[in-house]
């Protein structure tokens, strides 16, 4: 057995490098580390430790996209530390028009997108560890009340977050 502890970071073929990194950078606070003439450009979550977090090497204007259902990378999730933040990029996503959906996964809610060319991403918040039991009793996949969800799990107004 292979002792893997968490994913290090994810690499994408896109079209254009650059105009990538600028979505990743405007919606995800992603910072650049190190580009190659616009043919690669390495990005790291705001604040990170990790060299990057996110590769993206440009295969050129008119690169196909494999066809949904087909083999390959579904979708990469970010997880962010409170459900207040899930809204928050609940509103910046929309103002993109980069939201496709929201789903309670009981142990998770989620937010699912696309970035320019199309690459799906998962930005999820998760249940505190206490409540997974409740969680993994729920029944599967829900749709997502988001409000409903920052009313339970949010901090309280005029208390510390």
């Amino acid at each position: 057995m292979i002792p893997v502890a968490k994913l290090n970071h994810a690499v994408l073929y896109v079209r254009d490098a650059e105009a990538s990194a600028a979505f990743y950078g405007r919606l995800f606070g992603f910072e650049v580390v190190e580009s190659i003439g616009g043919r690669a450009v390495f990005m790291r979550a705001g604040g990170g430790e990790n060299h990057h977090d996110l590769g993206l090497f440009s295969v050129g204007p008119n690169a196909p996209r494999a066809p949904r259902g087909s083999t390959g990378l579904y979708h990469l999730a970010w997880e962010v530390p409170t459900i207040e933040d899930l809204a928050t990029a609940a509103r910046e996503l929309a103002a993109a028009g980069a939201l496709g959906g929201a789903s309670d996964h009981g142990v998770s809610k989620s937010l699912y997108g696309q970035d320019p060319d199309g690459n799906e991403f998962e930005i999820m918040w998760r249940v505190p560890r206490a409540a997974w039991g409740d969680a993994e009793e729920h029944g599967g996949i829900l749709p997502l009340d988001l409000d409903a969800e920052v009313r339970r799990w949010g901090v309280p107004p005029g208390e510390p977050s």
